[in-house]
C-alpha cells in the first residue's frame, strides 16, 4: 500500500486569474501541467478584474 504524502509535500502554482497559491489536488492528478486556475470562479472571471 503506498504511503500517503503530507499537504506541505504537494506541487503548488500561482493561480493566473487572482494571483493566490493553490495546491495539488486528485481530481487534476492527470492533467496538473494544464491546470492554470485554482477554481472554477476563476476560470470564468479570468478576463475580469476585481
Amino acid at each position: 500500500m503506498a504511503r500517503m504524502r503530507k499537504k506541505a509535500d504537494l506541487p503548488s502554482k500561482i493561480c493566473k486569474a487572482c494571483g493566490l497559491p493553490f495546491t495539488w489536488r486528485k481530481k487534476w492528478e492527470r492533467d496538473w501541467d494544464n491546470v492554470l486556475y485554482c477554481s472554477e470562479r476563476c476560470k470564468r472571471n479570468r478576463g475580469q478584474t476585481t
